[in-house]
């Protein structure tokens, strides 16, 4: 059996993910984000996926819509030079970071987090944190 199904470009899988971690830190949802464009939420799901290439007059609806510079959805992209990159880049660097906000843990912790108004009891949470995840190498 051939596999005629065209695999998505990894850029746009990377907007996709980016426009999804941008949607999710704001805790607005694909139906409210499909809403203000006009479009389904089963439409922003493919983006997201990056099953659907997002067009630039849509990426820039998208970047306003959730308060973010059309480059947010472009940092950390496969196949960048290292010229591209800047500050203290990595190979993939953040990649890890964008998985686990990205993840239902991540986002869940985050927004616990976010809503914890005493800086001691934040500290004393990443402390904790670190106690209980295993050193460094």
């Amino acid at each position: 059996m051939i596999d005629n199904k065209k695999k998505p470009n990894p850029i746009d899988i990377h907007v996709g993910s980016r426009v999804r971690l941008r949607r999710n830190m704001l805790g607005m949802s694909q139906e409210k984000l499909g809403e203000k464009l006009g479009i389904t939420f089963q439409q922003v799901q493919k983006y997201e996926k990056g099953t659907n290439r997002v067009g630039a007059s849509r990426l820039q609806a998208i970047a306003s819509i959730l308060d973010a510079p059309v480059s947010f959805f472009f940092e950390d992209a496969p196949g960048q030079g290292s010229g591209q990159a800047g500050g203290f880049s990595e190979d993939n660097g953040a990649s890890y970071v964008v998985d686990f906000i990205s993840s239902s843990e991540g986002l869940q912790l985050n927004r616990a987090f976010v809503r914890i108004t005493d800086p001691k009891v934040r500290r004393k949470i990443i402390d904790l944190v670190r106690t209980l995840a295993p050193e460094e190498e």
